[in-house]
């Protein structure tokens, strides 16, 4: 952090620092039963006041504090913000590719086939088996139940589950775990095609500590590369040096 103290002393104007690609820390006690449970191809919503703010799609990770995975990277950035204004729910689409009518017709089919079983053993083909128990519980429907004897009411009780799996968020990780850190010497500050201060002479920039973070996925290794490429070149060429 000592470079944002030092463009400070020296003028520069540093936007407010936050950990981003961050994992995400959750309240609810039956995320810990799922930790190191992964999930591919889901969408992760998040919820401010029942407002949808925004979903991402791809994988995740349960933990032992809560969730993690580049999904929940990408996301935590926004997580932060809003959790400044009030209380955030993150949700999870466990079968984005269907919507309600056509996951009741997958559940129904599979109900057929296992309707003489009992409940808990009637969603091995739908769910990891970890997390079978845990969505039983969060429904209340008995799992010693038989399949033909669930009800309408009950099964729609199941979908609405796989399609928002609500979690509500009690911070994020913090600084020590996050991968890179928003915020940073303010961008109309700096050339943007010599990474050059505009406020002191002979003063370039690069990398994290210029205001602009991005996804995981490579985009922040990449900024470095170029925004250090061009600082580089550039103080070079000048005979001074970059911070």
């Amino acid at each position: 952090g000592d470079g944002f103290k030092w463009a400070l002393k020296l003028g520069h104007t540093v936007t407010e620092l936050s950990p981003s690609l961050v994992p995400v820390k959750i309240s609810d006690e039956w995320v810990k039963e799922l930790q190191g449970l992964s999930l591919k191809n889901v969408e992760l919503s998040i919820y401010q006041n029942n407002k949808k703010k925004d979903s991402f799609f791809g994988e995740m990770l349960f933990t032992h504090f809560g969730i993690s995975g580049p999904i929940v990277l990408s996301a935590s950035k926004l997580i932060g913000q809003l959790l400044k204004k009030g209380d955030v729910i993150v949700s999870i689409d466990l079968k984005p590719a269907l919507d309600f009518t056509k996951l009741d017709k997958r559940i129904l089919r599979d109900f057929q086939e296992y309707q003489n079983k009992l409940f808990k053993n009637s969603l091995k083909d739908l769910l990891p088996q970890r997390l079978i128990p845990v969505i039983i519980k969060l429904t209340g429907i008995d799992p010693d139940k038989q399949v033909n004897s669930i009800t309408r009411e009950e099964r729609h009780k199941i979908i609405s589950l796989l399609k928002k799996l609500d979690m509500n968020v009690s911070g994020l990780l913090g600084f020590d775990y996050s991968l890179v850190t928003s915020g940073g010497i303010n961008i109309k500050e700096i050339g943007p095609k010599t990474m050059k201060s505009k406020i002191i002479k002979n003063l370039y920039f690069a990398g994290e500590i210029i205001d602009l973070d991005g996804p995981t996925g490579g985009y922040n290794l990449q900024l470095c590369w170029t925004t250090g490429y061009i600082a580089g070149q550039n103080s070079a060429i000048k005979g001074t040096n970059a911070l």
